[in-house]
Order: structure tokens, then sequence, then C-alpha cells
């Protein structure tokens, strides 16, 4: 029987590529919950970001490009790495990968991060009851 690739392909898909922030849902609430400056939230509101991963098995860098901020992460699943927040402070962490999902705990901050198909990466970062939810478009 030929799997079929819909749902239950035992294939993961690569995370690799550039992607482009196209909308976002929740994100003043969720900056200012994090302690962001009112100031940088304003500024950050219209930045289209780009997140340009680079996966090789089980390592990844992930660099997040916002206006003139660039942030930058490497890791490898399943192992403690130093991960710089949004706010710029470093958190020791795990990454966990389920399926299409990279999972990661920084302080009290939940985040997913999922490839949904060859195109779309949903991010979604859980504090208590906020939630951010970024979509962002793959360019390359």
């Amino acid at each position: 029987m030929l799997w079929s690739y819909s749902t239950y392909s035992p294939v993961t898909m690569s995370f690799s590529g550039k992607y482009q922030l196209e909308s976002q849902e929740g994100f003043v609430e969720f900056m200012k919950a994090v302690g962001l400056p009112d100031d940088m939230i304003e500024k950050g509101k219209e930045i289209k970001s780009v997140s340009e991963i680079e996966q090789n098995g089980d390592q990844f860098k992930v660099t997040v490009t916002t206006g003139a901020k660039v942030l930058t992460n490497s890791f490898t699943v399943g192992q403690e790495a130093e991960i710089e927040t949004l706010t710029g402070e470093k958190v020791k962490a795990v990454v966990n990968k389920e399926g299409n999902k990279l999972k990661v705990v920084l302080n009290k901050i939940t985040s997913v991060t999922e490839l949904v198909d060859g195109n779309t990466l949903v991010n979604t970062l859980t504090l208590g009851s906020l939630v951010y939810k970024r979509i962002s478009k793959r360019l390359a």
C-alpha cells in the first residue's frame, strides 16, 4: 500500500528556509506582559520580521530579523542550549521536536513553532492566558 502524504506521512518536512511575517494576533498585550517598552512595541507592530531557519538533522540555527534587531539562536533538538528571548535575556532551555512542531519553554513562556505546510510557519507564544500568534510565509 502506498503512503498518503496528507496526514500520516512518515516524512517530516524541513524547516529550512526564509519566512516573512504575514500576520500576527495578540502582539501588543503579549509584549507588554513580557516587559517590552512601549516605544519598541509601537515600532514592532508594523515591522514584517523575517525568520531564516537552517536545519541540519536535529541541529537548528534560527535568525529573526526585525528592522535593525537581529536575534540568532542555535540549538540541537533534545539538548540544553542558551536561547535569547524577545527581551534580550538569555535562558537555558531544551527545544523538543514533535512531528512538524518545535516546542520550548523559556521562563514562563511556551513557544510552539509549527510548519503547517511546506510554505506556512505558525509560531504561537503562550504566557498564562495570553496568546501571541505569528503567521509567516516562505520566501525562499
